[in-house]
């Protein structure tokens, strides 16, 4: 499992983001250019020490990315979506895709999507907080795919360290 972050613009979603995944066992790709420098100190704030403990790709622009990607289905987490959260199968080697705060993804982006989904929401509201949508969506991924760490009775084991 692993999420992508397409041109994020906002430097304190980015590193809560990263402290997620961190926690979750998660790898994380982002997809620049970035509306930030990597090294923002508000993006480290946000992800404080945990950004050292998550297993993290640059890549220069769109392209790199496709070139260097993992395999396995290309998730887009989008309000101009095919089908809602609740109803979609997770697999195990899926890459979940978060566009731009403030713009979302490109056509071209959203047509190389295997799949798009929506985390449903009330009717006139516009979007969630992309730290929040990551949250949700990455939870429900790792839920369905048995790779959250807990046990069929309730119980819970520890996340495994290190990227899963």
């Amino acid at each position: 499992m692993r999420i992508a972050l397409y041109q994020p613009d906002i430097p304190q979603n980015t590193g809560t983001i990263l402290r997620l995944a961190a926690c979750f066992g998660v790898s994380v790709d982002i997809i620049e250019p970035c509306g930030f420098a990597l090294s923002d100190a508000r993006m480290r704030r946000a992800g404080m020490d945990y950004i050292d403990h998550v297993d993290w790709i640059r890549h220069s622009s769109w392209e790199r990315f496709l070139e260097q990607r993992t395999p396995g289905r290309l998730v887009l987490l989008t309000t101009k979506a095919d089908q809602s959260l609740q109803k979609f199968v997770f697999e195990k080697g899926d890459t979940l895709l978060f566009g731009r705060e403030s713009t979302g993804v490109p056509a071209d982006v959203h047509d190389h999507a295997d799949a798009r989904i929506a985390i449903p929401m009330r009717k006139g509201l516009r979007s969630l907080n992309l730290a929040v949508c990551a949250s949700i969506a990455t939870w429900e991924a790792l839920c369905q795919t048995g790779m959250t760490g807990t046990r069929h009775d309730g119980t819970a084991d520890a996340i495994p360290p290190g990227p899963v």
